[in-house]
């Protein structure tokens, strides 16, 4: 394949995964965009990974192969970065699967609107049965926008990679920290490469099948793995301190969603923890790494009814938090996923 007329490159990290992998890449190798590579990344996997990717790499060649220890998820998809050649860059998350027109659909997105990031809409699905749990991003309030003048409509949307396809330069430009973090790495990662983009499309539709366990529709974090998140989020604000002081606030807003939300609601997944001592010290880390939070223009009700009533949730929980009922609120939302199976992204 001439390597010079690929449009995506799609980046796949695996490791041990052998049970959806073959899935994953019929999927992949089905897509109605012909001009796409998928570099697979056996990431030590001790499973039959690497047998599965070697059958592929033998059977079409457009599919590549990279061998390598262990080093975890953020290093391989680096790893597949440089050995890409695509206009566009997408990631997948082996244990997913998607619609045969992803890669073209995003594609004509960000040819459309000349974007460095073009997103779809996803399912969460039960791994095992395939019911889905919930749809998201297929009602996005815009068809494009550019980040650096509205930077706070980045707050809508979804924190993965995994449905988004980014232009190659923004890797060029992407930032980096010093240790990756046990948990919120994929969103971080995403933060690293939106400090620099531009425009960002959108396709309104389900292209991504996101696998989630029957048992496990929230995904806890244990309280160890805190310190490590927090020191990586202020590693990552310093990029933007450095490269893009006008997201500052935006940053912020962003931590505000995922550590003084996100973060809690997977730590109150476990009953063993004290929320009220984890919000607390939650509060006190926003206010003194990430302070712009507070007064932030983007969750305040006149910016929300200006934008098509964008960012209605994080007001709503902005408000919660100011009348210091954030941890009944955790209670209530949890027995609300527990006891009916239904999750509400905010």
């Amino acid at each position: 394949m001439n390597r010079d007329g690929v449009k995506i490159s799609i980046i796949v990290p695996c490791y041990k995964v052998e049970k959806y992998l073959r899935r994953a890449m019929d999927a992949l190798l089905s897509q109605t965009m012909k001009e796409i590579e998928i570099v697979c990344i056996n990431d030590g996997s001790p499973d039959g990974c690497l047998d599965i990717l070697r059958g592929y790499e033998q059977e079409d060649e457009r599919v590549i192969v990279i061998d390598k220890p262990n080093e975890g998820v953020w290093a391989a998809r680096l790893d597949g970065v440089k050995r890409s050649s695509g206009e566009y860059i997408g990631f997948a998350d082996p244990d997913d699967y998607v619609k045969s027109d992803f890669a073209e659909s995003l594609y004509r997105a960000a040819e459309k609107y000349d974007a460095d990031i073009a997103c779809c809409g996803f399912d969460r699905v039960d791994s095992e049965t395939g019911r889905t749990y919930s749809r998201e991003m297929t009602k996005f309030r815009y068809d494009h926008f550019d980040m650096r003048k509205e930077p706070g409509l980045m707050l809508e949307v979804n924190a993965a990679i995994w449905n988004k396809i980014f232009r190659r330069s923004l890797f060029s430009s992407m930032g980096q920290i010093p240790k990756v973090p046990g948990a919120l790495d994929d969103m971080i990662f995403a933060q690293l490469l939106y400090v620099n983009a531009g425009r960002i499309a959108f396709v309104n539709r389900a292209l991504v099948s996101y696998t989630v366990r029957a048992d496990s529709i929230i995904s806890t974090i244990s309280p160890e793995l805190i310190p490590g998140i927090y020191d990586a989020m202020h590693a990552a604000r310093r990029v933007f301190e450095s490269e893009n002081p006008s997201m500052l606030v935006y940053f912020d807003s962003n931590a505000f969603l995922h550590l003084g939300i996100s973060l809690m609601h997977r730590l109150s997944a476990d009953r063993g923890n004290d929320m009220r001592q984890l919000i607390r010290r939650n509060i006190a880390e926003l206010d003194a790494h990430f302070p712009l939070w507070r007064r932030s223009p983007y969750i305040r009700l006149s910016y929300v009814l200006s934008h098509r009533l964008a960012n209605l949730k994080l007001f709503i929980i902005r408000r919660i938090y100011g009348f210091g009922a954030f941890n009944l609120f955790l209670k209530v939302y949890g027995a609300m996923i527990n006891g009916l199976g239904i999750d509400i992204k905010w």
